[in-house]
């Protein structure tokens, strides 16, 4: 079969994909050939499914076509990268094509492990076991939280990166809340195992949240990882990784976060580190071994949170970056590891945290964002979907 060529081929068409091929076509127009290599059609904003889960909003407005997002002038190819030869310049598919490219930029998200917890995908959607980890089953969440009649509502995150850090905490204060307006929370445990040492990394807002922990009084237990579900039984095994010891707790309610970590083509490539994720330059997000690749978003080793918010920072960097690189100049745009996590800490309740590399606040408001406000919710409801659709994805913002 007769290889594909194009000027400028984005592995991946989810938020960094589409962003840096919208801010490169605004840019060079037709002056440059590109193309974008995606299987799905349809797109999604998945930061709205926390509120989904919590019964603030319909799953419906977080979809679009794909067709609806592909920017003007860019070559869709709708398929999937199987093999990369970057030694080549080439990509092969899982249908069967080979793509040649002169410049490649990877932004292939992360992949969800739903198979890794022994009796998670066969629990799902029943007997109180929700995640609002995908558009299938964040309506479930919902259910789950309106049925709830007490007992244990528990709420897992794991070790490793997660879209969203702040994510798995998010809807445990929401349907803690929910709990209260229905009247049934003395009747419950709210219980969060997380496998992480705390509740935040960055201190200025985790004492926020280590006060709305003791203001809710939720039980929470730190480096303990979900292994297992036993769905007949309706409990949850969890392992403690300070002493290996395995701890079973009965659920009536389990919102699970599950594990995740780089999608495997790409974890199988030469682009890859020893973890798996696409070896980037932190400032630049040049390769640190093919100089024609660039990577941004989940997919790549960048010691950040993987969020849409680290995105809209990296896709200009990377688009400067690349445009000096083509011009045979050295790349001098950086990044310096911000991101975003909005954590909704009830409804009508935020706090905005922002943050750079080095866990310092990088805030964009003029005011305290270390405290919860409804200004805040209301960013995070209406503005960033917008920003998202229309800004973001337009290459505008």
């Amino acid at each position: 079969m007769e290889a594909i060529h194009h000027q400028v081929v984005i592995v991946g068409g989810g938020t960094a994909g589409i962003t840096v091929a919208a801010r490169l076509a605004r840019l060079w127009g037709k002056r440059l050939d590109i193309a974008v290599l995606e299987p799905s059609d349809k797109h999604y904003y998945q930061p709205l499914w926390t509120l989904v889960g919590a019964g603030v909003a319909p799953k419906q407005i977080t979809e679009r076509s794909e067709a609806a997002v592909m920017p003007r002038g860019v070559q869709w190819i709708r398929d999937a990268a199987a093999v990369f030869l970057p030694a080549e310049n080439t990509i092969r598919t899982r249908d069967g094509k080979t793509i040649t490219y002169d410049w490649l930029i990877v932004a292939a998200g992360l992949q969800i492990f739903w198979d890794k917890i022994p009796g998670l995908r066969e629990s799902l959607g029943k007997g109180g076991v929700c995640s609002n980890y995908s558009f299938g089953t964040v309506d479930f969440t919902w259910q789950a939280i309106r049925e709830f009649k007490g007992g244990n509502a528990i709420f897992t995150n794991p070790s490793g990166a997660v879209k969203c850090g702040g994510a798995p905490q998010k809807i445990m204060y929401l349907a803690d809340e929910h709990f209260r307006k229905a009247g049934v929370r003395e009747k419950a445990n709210v219980i969060y195992m997380s496998a992480l040492p705390n509740i935040f990394a960055v201190e200025r807002y985790r004492k926020t949240l280590e006060k709305v922990i003791a203001r809710k009084a939720i039980d929470c237990r730190f480096q303990h990882e979900l292994v297992e579900i036993l769905p007949e039984k309706h409990e949850a095994v969890f392992k403690s990784l300070e002493s290996g010891e395995r701890i079973t707790l009965p659920y009536d309610l389990l919102h699970v976060t599950p594990p995740m970590g780089p999608p495997t083509f790409l974890a199988a490539s030469p682009l890859a580190d020893e973890q798996g994720w696409i070896d980037v330059d932190r400032q630049t997000l040049r390769h640190r071994r093919y100089a024609n690749v660039f990577a941004l978003g989940d997919c790549s080793n960048l010691p950040t949170s993987k969020t849409g918010a680290a995105i809209r920072k990296q896709a200009p960097v990377l688009v400067k970056n690349l445009r000096a690189a083509i011009a045979g100049q050295v790349p001098d745009a950086t990044y310096d590891g911000y991101t975003s996590c909005p954590l909704v800490t009830g409804y009508g309740k935020l706090v905005m945290a922002e943050f750079d590399y080095d866990k310092q606040p990088q805030e964009t408001f003029p005011i305290d964002q270390s405290r919860e406000r409804w200004s805040m919710w209301l960013v995070k409801r209406y503005l960033l979907p917008l920003l998202y659709w229309h800004g973001m994805l337009k290459g505008r913002a």
